[in-house]
């Protein structure tokens, strides 16, 4: 690993905040950059991580904010780039200014990154992929598949409706995505990783009535899957979707066999398989609670 602070820019979505507690678990010093103070990931007391300090960035922060937030940094971990989070377009520009060619960058991509990427995200990440290789820094990138969480975004009264035709997809737990990108981060067979693309999938490509079936089996409904076009899905009740437009692209990606590529690098860099929907099901029961029986799906 490189040496210096870790800066973790997207500590406050679902992986980087699972990444957060396994860097502290593992005494790492880190730098987590968040869109506020109440995104920082805590201990369930509330108390702060340990060797964290939190630096809150945004889309409106100057060169200078960038620049701090890199000092003293080896290592730059872009785990977001959502509309909240600093734009990595300026961290790497960050990381020019302050000659980081002996940095190391590891970037959690997309599956399906490309140029012309059905996923609107896989379009950004692509271009965030051809600044990080064009950096001057070590670096990695891990492409992700759909988490798993997302599958159960468009469940409501206890039918799943989404624009995926057929396709299949190879969800992936988040807990999964931080422990292969903590292996990446901490491994110490040096250079192993450096200009290594990894596919982070699940153990196994899941349609929509896949996903139905074990929904159902979980919390006791007749939960259902009902495919719908594009069109109709801009009037669907999507509670959980906070850019509809590209969850419709993924959900395009999804038709057209994206996502569908079993990996096994989770297995290779975590040293253990990947978890299955179901068992995902069985760790995060509190993801399903608004489907259980007594309650309101939506």
């Amino acid at each position: 690993m490189a040496g210096g602070t870790v800066v973790l820019a997207g500590a406050g979505g679902t992986i980087g905040t699972q990444l957060a507690f396994r860097l502290a678990a593992e005494g790492t010093q880190q730098r987590l950059v968040v869109p506020d103070q109440a995104r920082a990931p805590r201990l369930p007391d509330g108390a702060p991580l340990p060797d964290a300090d939190v630096v809150v960035l945004g889309h409106t922060a100057g060169p200078d904010e960038f620049d701090a937030a890199l000092t003293g940094a080896g290592t730059l971990i872009i785990a977001g780039i959502g509309a909240e989070d600093p734009d990595p377009a300026n961290l790497l520009a960050a990381a020019r200014r302050a000659g980081w060619s002996r940095g190391r960058i590891i970037h959690l991509s997309q599956i399906g990154a490309a140029a012309e990427g059905i996923a609107t995200h896989a379009r950004r990440h692509w271009s965030v992929e051809e600044a990080v290789r064009a950096s001057g820094a070590t670096w990695t990138v891990l492409r992700v598949s759909i988490q798993f969480g997302t599958l159960i975004h468009a469940v409501h009264d206890d039918v799943l409706r989404a624009p995926a035709g057929r396709g299949r997809v190879a969800a992936v737990s988040p807990a999964d995505v931080a422990d292969a990108a903590t292996a990446v981060l901490l491994d110490e067979r040096a250079h192993v990783h450096d200009g290594a693309t990894y596919r982070i999938t699940g153990p196994e490509a899941l349609a929509g009535a896949d996903v139905a079936r074990t929904l159902a089996t979980a919390t006791g409904r007749a939960v259902r899957y009902e495919q719908t076009s594009a069109h109709d899905a801009y009037a669907l009740p999507l509670p959980g979707v906070r850019d509809l437009d590209a969850w419709i692209s993924c959900c395009a990606a999804v038709d057209s066999g994206v996502f569908e590529e079993v990996d096994d690098a989770v297995a290779r860099l975590a040293g253990r398989p990947a978890r299955t929907f179901e068992s995902w099901i069985d760790d995060y029961p509190r993801e399903l609670a608004a489907l259980r029986p007594g309650d309101t799906a939506g």
